[in-house]
């Protein structure tokens, strides 16, 4: 069963400044719950097959210049038919005036009206890239997420192995916190995952023997971050001397989170074992491999040359 996520309007309004022209006497109940927008020219001009009325409505200069060409009368007959349909609201773009038939059949269908001073185009682009964010599918994950080196690393293990500790040493070494126990990943693209923390916990990271600490005071607000796309998945295990552990990396990993694939590194740990230096180098490895470059690809093909010229000589 899939799960509709939603946004208040009141939301969209603060976060993109915008004027509101007529607020409808739903007005704070308003949610948005579809990720893109809609210039309805053709929906203006009388044309809804395939009008798709949950959208956020905007009006830019086409639509604009359409309505003013009509008469009193035609406008007013558009409007009606037009807000008949329950749009969320309507958003005027370019600060153009929201005109007295607009504000008329508004008032009758209890519709939101909304007004903006950027372009019509930076408007919408805008507005979508925000709505797939907020509108994004989302799962809770327990584990840690940290910013090294510009790469989101999230920290997964069982409890007690060591995950908080491990990224207060990343902090002590200049990197950041996103997330401590529980992460909040979502889907913003189908290669794209944004890890973030619950409201009620962000800042924060629980050490056993000492109790919660916040971060942002005690490192200050530069040791933390809202959010971080998530590049790789560590799993922090404890150190088996039966288990065959990775040592050469040439089988690239992954883990599959809401259908996309992140590459994973498995870390065992033992005493004696550095973890927040290994996960630095993790973390540039990890952005080197992006870029193209494989170290381990490298190190095998220099063993074949090797083994290639001294057969040769051996004939």
């Amino acid at each position: 069963m899939s799960v509709t996520y939603s946004i208040p309007l009141t939301t969209l309004v603060r976060d993109f400044k915008l004027e509101v022209v007529y607020a409808s006497a739903d007005y704070e109940s308003i949610r948005l719950t579809v990720e893109d927008v809609a210039r309805p020219g053709l929906q203006l001009a009388g044309y809804f097959d395939y009008y798709e009325p949950m959208r956020l409505q905007i009006l830019g200069n086409v639509e604009v210049s359409y309505i003013q060409k009509k008469t009193p009368e035609e406008r007013a007959a558009i409007f009606d038919r037009f807000f008949s349909y329950k749009p969320p609201a309507l958003l005027i773009a370019r600060n153009f005036p929201a005109d007295e038939q607009c504000l008329e059949m508004a008032k009758k269908h209890s519709i939101t009206v909304l007004r903006s001073g950027e372009t019509t185009a930076s408007l919408a682009s805008s507005i979508i890239a925000y709505l797939r964010s907020a509108l994004a599918p989302r799962i809770t994950r327990h584990g840690v997420l940290v910013e090294v080196y510009g790469e989101g690393l999230l920290l997964i293990g069982d409890s007690g192995v060591g995950k908080s500790e491990t990224a207060l040493e990343l902090l002590k070494r200049g990197h950041r916190l996103i997330a401590d126990d529980a992460v909040e990943i979502r889907k913003v693209s189908d290669v794209s995952l944004i890890g973030t923390a619950p409201e009620l916990i962000r800042n924060y990271i629980e050490l056993r023997g000492i109790g919660i600490i916040n971060v942002a005071k005690l490192f200050g607000m530069g040791a933390v971050r809202t959010e971080n796309e998530i590049n790789l998945v560590v799993n922090i295990v404890p150190w088996n001397t039966q288990e065959a552990y990775d040592r050469l990396g040439l089988e690239d990993q992954y883990m599959e989170i809401l259908g996309v694939k992140v590459p994973v590194n498995t870390i065992p740990v033992t005493a004696g074992r550095n973890l927040a230096v290994i996960l630095e180098v993790a973390a540039m490895n990890n952005r080197q491999r992006k870029l193209g470059y494989n170290p381990a690809q490298e190190f095998s093909d220099q063993i074949d040359r090797h083994f290639e010229m001294n057969s040769g000589k051996n004939k």
